[in-house]
Protein backbone atom coordinates (compact mmCIF):
# COMPACT_ATOMS: atom_id res chain seq x y z
CA UNK A 1 0.00 0.00 0.00
CA UNK A 2 1.18 3.92 -0.71
CA UNK A 3 2.00 4.98 2.34
CA UNK A 4 0.24 8.02 2.39
CA UNK A 5 -2.85 5.74 1.86
CA UNK A 6 -1.84 4.08 4.64
CA UNK A 7 -1.43 7.98 6.60
CA UNK A 8 -5.14 8.87 5.33
CA UNK A 9 -6.19 5.05 7.08
CA UNK A 10 -4.77 5.62 9.98
CA UNK A 11 -6.15 8.71 10.44
CA UNK A 12 -9.57 7.53 9.56
CA UNK A 13 -9.10 5.29 11.82
CA UNK A 14 -8.24 7.98 14.58
CA UNK A 15 -10.98 10.58 13.61
CA UNK A 16 -13.55 7.56 13.90
CA UNK A 17 -12.63 7.07 17.42
CA UNK A 18 -12.14 10.72 18.58
CA UNK A 19 -16.06 10.97 16.64
CA UNK A 20 -17.08 8.15 19.35
CA UNK A 21 -15.60 9.43 22.30
CA UNK A 22 -16.86 12.92 21.75
CA UNK A 23 -20.77 11.77 20.74
CA UNK A 24 -21.74 12.90 24.39
CA UNK A 25 -24.89 13.54 25.69
CA UNK A 26 -25.91 17.65 25.59
CA UNK A 27 -26.24 18.41 29.37
CA UNK A 28 -25.22 21.91 30.92
CA UNK A 29 -21.82 21.69 30.27
CA UNK A 30 -22.58 21.89 26.60
CA UNK A 31 -20.74 24.84 25.89
CA UNK A 32 -17.50 22.91 26.99
CA UNK A 33 -17.99 20.17 24.96
CA UNK A 34 -18.31 22.34 22.07
CA UNK A 35 -15.28 24.32 22.96
CA UNK A 36 -13.55 20.85 23.31
CA UNK A 37 -14.89 19.72 19.99
CA UNK A 38 -13.75 22.59 17.85
CA UNK A 39 -10.03 22.14 18.91
CA UNK A 40 -10.39 18.64 18.45
CA UNK A 41 -11.71 18.46 15.22
CA UNK A 42 -10.21 21.24 13.86
CA UNK A 43 -8.15 19.32 10.91
CA UNK A 44 -5.35 18.68 12.91
CA UNK A 45 -3.10 16.26 10.97
CA UNK A 46 -3.41 13.54 13.75
CA UNK A 47 0.40 13.08 13.97
CA UNK A 48 1.06 11.42 17.41
CA UNK A 49 -2.05 9.13 17.23
CA UNK A 50 -0.79 8.11 13.91
CA UNK A 51 3.20 7.26 15.50
CA UNK A 52 1.41 5.21 17.85
CA UNK A 53 -0.28 2.91 15.62
CA UNK A 54 2.51 3.06 13.55
CA UNK A 55 4.92 2.41 15.87
CA UNK A 56 2.29 -0.88 17.37
CA UNK A 57 1.81 -2.73 14.15
CA UNK A 58 5.83 -3.08 14.10
CA UNK A 59 5.30 -5.42 16.02
CA UNK A 60 1.16 -6.41 16.53
CA UNK A 61 -1.83 -5.92 14.42
CA UNK A 62 -4.73 -5.21 16.59
CA UNK A 63 -5.28 -1.74 16.51
CA UNK A 64 -8.04 -1.75 19.13
CA UNK A 65 -5.21 -2.41 21.75
CA UNK A 66 -3.58 0.98 21.11
CA UNK A 67 -5.77 3.15 19.88
CA UNK A 68 -7.20 5.16 23.47
CA UNK A 69 -4.17 5.65 23.84
CA UNK A 70 -3.45 7.02 20.54
CA UNK A 71 -6.90 8.90 20.65
CA UNK A 72 -5.06 10.15 24.26
CA UNK A 73 -2.55 11.56 22.62
CA UNK A 74 -4.20 13.85 20.45
CA UNK A 75 -6.54 15.14 23.23
CA UNK A 76 -3.43 15.92 25.36
CA UNK A 77 -1.55 17.57 22.39
CA UNK A 78 -4.43 19.10 21.21
CA UNK A 79 -5.17 20.86 24.96
CA UNK A 80 -1.54 22.25 24.99
CA UNK A 81 -2.24 24.05 22.05
CA UNK A 82 -5.51 25.81 23.30
CA UNK A 83 -3.52 26.96 26.10
CA UNK A 84 -0.34 27.40 23.92
CA UNK A 85 -2.73 30.03 21.96
CA UNK A 86 -4.11 32.23 25.04
CA UNK A 87 -2.99 35.56 25.50
CA UNK A 88 -0.80 34.97 28.36
CA UNK A 89 1.32 32.51 26.54
CA UNK A 90 1.65 33.41 22.79
CA UNK A 91 -1.57 35.23 22.03
CA UNK A 92 -2.41 33.94 18.75
CA UNK A 93 -5.28 34.70 16.77
CA UNK A 94 -5.10 31.74 14.25
CA UNK A 95 -4.66 27.89 14.47
CA UNK A 96 -4.53 25.45 11.46
CA UNK A 97 -6.20 28.79 9.34
CA UNK A 98 -9.12 29.14 11.69
CA UNK A 99 -9.54 31.39 14.71
CA UNK A 100 -8.36 29.92 17.73
CA UNK A 101 -10.15 28.20 20.49
CA UNK A 102 -10.24 32.03 22.68
CA UNK A 103 -11.32 33.39 20.26
CA UNK A 104 -13.74 31.84 19.24
CA UNK A 105 -15.66 30.52 22.36
CA UNK A 106 -13.60 33.16 25.08
CA UNK A 107 -10.41 32.86 27.14
CA UNK A 108 -12.61 31.14 30.28
CA UNK A 109 -14.15 28.54 28.07
CA UNK A 110 -10.78 28.13 25.95
CA UNK A 111 -8.94 27.83 29.37
CA UNK A 112 -11.50 24.96 30.60
CA UNK A 113 -11.87 23.30 27.32
CA UNK A 114 -7.74 22.58 27.50
CA UNK A 115 -8.50 21.32 31.16
CA UNK A 116 -11.44 19.15 30.20
CA UNK A 117 -9.34 17.85 27.06
CA UNK A 118 -6.57 16.45 29.18
CA UNK A 119 -8.79 15.21 32.39
CA UNK A 120 -10.62 13.40 29.39
CA UNK A 121 -7.60 11.73 28.15
CA UNK A 122 -7.23 10.04 31.06
CA UNK A 123 -10.54 8.95 32.06
CA UNK A 124 -10.46 7.28 28.21
CA UNK A 125 -7.09 5.24 29.10
CA UNK A 126 -7.72 4.67 32.33
CA UNK A 127 -11.13 3.05 31.56
CA UNK A 128 -9.35 0.55 28.84
CA UNK A 129 -6.94 -0.07 31.34
CA UNK A 130 -9.08 -1.16 33.91
CA UNK A 131 -10.97 -3.43 31.14
CA UNK A 132 -7.74 -5.67 30.16
CA UNK A 133 -6.98 -8.58 31.86
CA UNK A 134 -3.29 -8.00 31.73
CA UNK A 135 -3.39 -4.22 32.39
CA UNK A 136 0.53 -3.62 33.21
CA UNK A 137 1.42 -2.93 29.77
CA UNK A 138 -1.54 -0.29 29.37
CA UNK A 139 -0.53 1.14 32.98
CA UNK A 140 3.22 1.16 31.99
CA UNK A 141 1.95 3.41 28.71
CA UNK A 142 -0.46 5.47 30.63
CA UNK A 143 2.93 6.29 33.17
CA UNK A 144 4.84 6.93 29.69
CA UNK A 145 2.36 9.38 28.35
CA UNK A 146 1.40 11.40 31.96
CA UNK A 147 5.59 11.76 31.96
CA UNK A 148 6.07 13.16 28.45
CA UNK A 149 2.85 15.54 28.98
CA UNK A 150 3.76 16.48 32.08
CA UNK A 151 6.46 18.89 34.59
CA UNK A 152 9.38 16.77 33.69
CA UNK A 153 8.30 17.12 29.72
CA UNK A 154 6.31 19.26 27.82
CA UNK A 155 4.42 21.83 30.43
CA UNK A 156 8.38 21.96 31.98
CA UNK A 157 9.96 22.67 28.39
CA UNK A 158 7.13 25.07 27.96
CA UNK A 159 7.04 26.51 31.52
CA UNK A 160 10.84 27.29 30.66
CA UNK A 161 10.33 28.58 26.84
CA UNK A 162 7.99 30.95 28.58
CA UNK A 163 10.19 32.15 30.72
CA UNK A 164 12.72 32.57 28.14
CA UNK A 165 10.81 35.18 25.84
CA UNK A 166 13.18 38.05 25.66
CA UNK A 167 15.76 36.48 26.94
CA UNK A 168 19.28 35.75 25.48
CA UNK A 169 19.41 31.66 26.46
CA UNK A 170 22.34 29.27 25.30
CA UNK A 171 22.17 26.23 23.73
CA UNK A 172 21.21 23.86 26.27
CA UNK A 173 18.64 25.35 27.76
CA UNK A 174 16.84 25.71 24.25
CA UNK A 175 17.38 21.74 23.53
CA UNK A 176 15.64 21.39 26.73
CA UNK A 177 13.09 23.20 25.34
CA UNK A 178 12.77 21.46 22.41
CA UNK A 179 13.53 17.73 23.74
CA UNK A 180 10.59 18.71 26.37
CA UNK A 181 7.80 20.95 24.62
CA UNK A 182 7.97 18.97 21.59
CA UNK A 183 10.00 16.04 21.04
CA UNK A 184 8.78 14.12 24.46
CA UNK A 185 4.96 13.95 23.19
CA UNK A 186 6.36 12.53 19.74
CA UNK A 187 8.34 10.36 21.65
CA UNK A 188 5.61 8.83 24.04
CA UNK A 189 3.33 7.41 21.07
CA UNK A 190 6.33 5.55 19.30
CA UNK A 191 7.38 4.34 22.96
CA UNK A 192 3.62 3.42 23.93
CA UNK A 193 3.00 1.61 20.54
CA UNK A 194 6.09 -0.65 21.45
CA UNK A 195 5.04 -1.28 24.77
CA UNK A 196 1.79 -2.02 24.31
CA UNK A 197 2.53 -4.34 21.33
CA UNK A 198 4.58 -6.16 24.10
CA UNK A 199 7.75 -5.79 21.91
CA UNK A 200 11.27 -6.53 23.52
CA UNK A 201 13.05 -4.27 25.37
CA UNK A 202 15.52 -3.31 22.28
CA UNK A 203 12.51 -2.54 20.13
CA UNK A 204 11.17 -0.45 22.77
CA UNK A 205 14.55 1.21 23.02
CA UNK A 206 15.08 2.01 19.08
CA UNK A 207 10.89 3.56 18.63
CA UNK A 208 12.10 6.15 22.29
CA UNK A 209 15.35 6.72 20.46
CA UNK A 210 13.74 7.27 17.18
CA UNK A 211 10.87 9.56 18.90
CA UNK A 212 13.79 11.91 20.44
CA UNK A 213 15.27 12.25 17.29
CA UNK A 214 12.38 12.70 15.30
CA UNK A 215 10.96 15.02 17.81
CA UNK A 216 13.66 17.39 17.18
CA UNK A 217 13.84 17.32 13.93
CA UNK A 218 10.25 18.48 13.77
CA UNK A 219 10.86 21.28 16.50
CA UNK A 220 13.75 23.00 14.36
CA UNK A 221 11.64 22.61 11.46
CA UNK A 222 8.79 24.28 12.67
CA UNK A 223 12.11 26.81 13.66
CA UNK A 224 13.35 27.10 9.88
CA UNK A 225 9.43 27.46 8.85
CA UNK A 226 8.63 30.42 10.98
CA UNK A 227 11.39 32.23 9.06
CA UNK A 228 11.05 30.66 5.78
CA UNK A 229 7.53 29.50 6.16
CA UNK A 230 4.58 30.43 3.77
CA UNK A 231 1.86 31.63 5.94
CA UNK A 232 -1.17 30.74 3.56
CA UNK A 233 0.20 27.14 3.96
CA UNK A 234 1.31 27.25 7.80
CA UNK A 235 -2.29 28.63 8.51
CA UNK A 236 -0.79 31.59 10.67
CA UNK A 237 1.67 34.46 10.75
CA UNK A 238 5.47 33.63 10.03
CA UNK A 239 8.17 35.36 12.12
CA UNK A 240 6.07 35.47 15.07
CA UNK A 241 8.80 33.78 17.20
CA UNK A 242 11.05 36.65 16.19
CA UNK A 243 8.26 38.83 17.13
CA UNK A 244 7.46 37.44 20.33
CA UNK A 245 12.03 37.58 21.16
CA UNK A 246 11.84 33.91 21.79
CA UNK A 247 15.31 31.84 20.69
CA UNK A 248 14.81 28.94 18.13
CA UNK A 249 17.63 26.77 16.82
CA UNK A 250 18.17 29.60 13.34
CA UNK A 251 18.51 32.21 15.60
CA UNK A 252 21.11 30.16 18.10
CA UNK A 253 23.22 28.23 15.24
CA UNK A 254 22.04 29.92 11.75
CA UNK A 255 19.68 28.87 9.32
CA UNK A 256 21.95 26.34 7.60
CA UNK A 257 23.26 24.51 10.57
CA UNK A 258 19.48 24.19 11.47
CA UNK A 259 18.43 22.90 8.09
CA UNK A 260 21.81 20.71 8.20
CA UNK A 261 21.10 19.03 11.90
CA UNK A 262 17.68 18.23 10.72
CA UNK A 263 19.29 16.14 7.99
CA UNK A 264 21.57 14.68 10.43
CA UNK A 265 18.67 13.53 12.52
CA UNK A 266 16.82 12.37 10.06
CA UNK A 267 19.82 10.19 9.16
CA UNK A 268 19.82 8.82 12.10
CA UNK A 269 15.84 8.17 12.68
CA UNK A 270 16.49 5.47 9.32
CA UNK A 271 19.43 3.54 10.65
CA UNK A 272 17.37 2.42 13.20
CA UNK A 273 14.16 2.18 11.41
CA UNK A 274 16.16 0.29 8.65
CA UNK A 275 16.82 -2.64 10.97
CA UNK A 276 13.29 -3.46 10.40
CA UNK A 277 13.10 -3.48 6.90
CA UNK A 278 10.07 -3.26 4.57
CA UNK A 279 7.73 -3.57 8.06
CA UNK A 280 8.74 0.09 8.83
CA UNK A 281 8.60 1.45 5.33
CA UNK A 282 5.77 3.93 6.38
CA UNK A 283 7.40 5.10 9.67
CA UNK A 284 10.59 6.22 7.00
CA UNK A 285 7.99 7.87 4.81
CA UNK A 286 5.91 9.78 7.50
CA UNK A 287 9.30 10.85 9.31
CA UNK A 288 10.79 12.15 6.18
CA UNK A 289 7.52 13.75 5.48
CA UNK A 290 7.79 15.53 8.67
CA UNK A 291 10.73 16.96 8.73
CA UNK A 292 10.36 18.17 4.19
CA UNK A 293 6.87 19.23 5.48
CA UNK A 294 5.78 22.84 4.72
CA UNK A 295 3.39 23.72 7.57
Amino acid sequence: MEWKNQFEDYINIVNGKLEQYFNMPIDKNNSLIEAMKYSIFAGGKRIRPVLALASYQLFANNLEEVLPYACALEMIHTYSLIHDDLPAMDNDDYRRGKPTNHKVHGEGIAILAGDGLLNYSFEVMLADALNRENPKPFIHSINEISKAAGIHGMIGGQTVDLQSEGKVIDADTLDYIHKNKTAALITAPLKIGAIIAKASEEDIENMEYVGKQLGLAFQIKDDILDIIGDQEKLGKPVGSDEDNKKSTYPAIHGLDFSINRVQELTNSIYDILSKYNEKSYFLQNLSQYLVDRES
